[in-house]
């Protein structure tokens, strides 16, 4: 019948003997949009698909441990959305609101289900987009060898983190007994956060997995047991021998007059192939083993690093301390690069996940201070939320690098700055963030511009949550 309709023939003839009686009248005309009309109800009710038969439903969204934010709030923080533009963006955004005591409207921003680097209240919410059960949504008892199963990966991984930071034994002792049967894939994710509280008493324990069936599981242990200074456990990693190969890319000298020094410069390769080798040999081998080969501890062995004199060795230094040196070699390397400011404070960004919150801010600080590379500050992770005081702007070079920026006709420049805005929008106290707007719209920046969306959200985050509606 519709087929008929639209190639300006009948349908009356066509139809159900039950519809023509319906639509039977005097005239075919009439006949015809009666037909139309039932036709009309059908397609729209009467004839929609059935539901497919793997549908199921769904338990109600669970409620999160802070209240919603307010209304008003909402478009701002839509904008600052739009603007992010990938995953980790948007979760920078949620990160800063949640430091102000507020969860996102779900119709607004929600995390996927296979990202893991959502704030920790979100947990409920991607457990619940990867299936949760009501009944294991409802439980709210501590996570216990009995009652593993009956929390999913994301809040589960939540109560361990919490574990190992309050107590470390027993979160020890849980991923030891119920990781075992877990596949690789999560075993290491549970390796991982050993991280967490990290210290001697979980040696046993980090030595066991030297047998672990998974390589990747082998490898996470022994940089674990390497930043205990635990020496020589790589099983997939860098062996004795690499070891060896490496430290032949690294020339030891002496320097002073008086008190004489050891120094430690990087060898310049020979070939791409050399250049490349030493690349893999940084990454595999661990910092504690190189450094025992001169007999050196490891602050000692950073202090008389030369820096400067090759600088992608310099960066796969920084790396290789980051993933596999003690907690005092990462302070001690955090605070030598800081010191130095300019070029050697951006490799400080390597060490982000190592430092803890006081090193953080004394990093980014500086960085804003030196203003050489402001983009690279986007790249930061791990930062802390909503603490930048103006003073930290105004008092180095960043404020008048961004007024600069803004009110120039490098389109290159302005870009980069926007980016930057982006990022001080989630570093700032809501105060900075204000006074931020104000400085760069008087310099030329459009006050409707997107890039202000974030510091226009952070601004207004000052609503006490105990006070707002859910």
């Amino acid at each position: 019948m519709r087929d008929g309709w639209i190639s300006g023939g009948a349908g009356f003839e066509l139809a159900p003997a039950e519809w023509k009686e319906v639509a039977a009248a005097s005239s075919p005309d009439e006949q015809e949009r009666r037909l139309l009309a039932i036709a009309a109800q059908a397609l729209d009710v009467a004839l929609r698909p059935a539901a497919p038969k793997t549908l199921k439903r769904r338990p109600p969204l669970p409620v999160l441990a802070l209240p919603m934010l307010p209304e008003r709030l909402r478009p701002p923080l839509r904008a600052a959305m739009k603007y992010a533009a990938d995953a980790r963006l948007k979760t920078r955004v949620a990160t800063l609101v949640a430091s102000r005591g507020f969860v996102t409207h779900p119709m607004d921003w929600m995390p996927a289900a296979s990202y893991q680097e959502s704030p920790e209240v979100y947990a409920p919410w991607v457990d619940w987009q990867a299936g949760a059960a009501s009944e294991k949504q409802s439980r709210r008892e501590h996570l216990t060898a009995e009652s593993w199963d009956d929390f999913y990966p994301s809040a589960r991984r939540t109560a361990l983190v919490e574990l190992r930071r309050t107590m470390p034994a027993l979160a020890r002792t849980l991923i030891e007994t119920k990781g075992a049967s877990e596949p690789a894939e999560i075993r290491l994710a549970l390796i991982e956060l050993m991280r967490f509280g990290l210290g001697a008493d979980d040696i046993p324990f980090l030595k066991s997995l030297s047998a672990d069936r998974s390589g990747k599981v082998r490898e996470m242990a022994g940089r674990l047991l390497a930043r205990l200074g635990e020496h020589g456990n790589s099983a997939d990693g860098g062996s004795e021998d690499s070891t060896v190969e490496l430290a032949a890319f690294i020339e030891e000298g002496k320097s002073g007059f008086i008190r004489r020094r050891a120094t430690y410069a990087p060898i310049k390769p020979k070939s791409q192939a050399q250049q490349a080798r030493r690349a893999d040999l940084f990454a595999s081998c661990y910092f504690g083993d190189l450094v025992a080969r001169f007999g050196k501890t490891e602050p000692d062995f950073i202090g008389a690093w030369q820096f400067g004199v090759d600088d992608g060795a310099d960066l796969f230094l920084v790396r290789m301390v980051a993933g596999s040196g003690g907690d005092a070699a990462v302070a001690s390397l955090a605070d030598l690069l800081v010191a130095a400011g300019g070029r050697l404070a951006f490799l400080a960004l390597q060490l982000m996940s190592r430092l803890e919150s006081g090193r953080k801010r004394v990093l980014i600080r500086q960085l804003l201070n030196d203003a050489q590379n402001p983009a690279a500050l986007n790249s930061v992770e791990g930062a802390e939320a909503g603490w930048l005081e103006w003073g930290d702007l105004a008092n180095g070079k960043t404020l008048s690098a961004l007024r600069s920026a803004v009110s120039g006709d490098n389109d290159v420049m302005k870009r980069n700055a926007e980016q930057h805005l982006e990022t001080i929008g989630f570093l700032a106290n809501p105060v900075t963030a204000e006074k931020l707007i104000d400085e760069v719209v008087s310099a030329g920046l459009p006050p409707a511009s997107p890039s202000l969306s974030l510091l226009r959200l952070n601004a207004a985050l000052t609503e006490s949550p105990s006070h707002s509606p859910r």
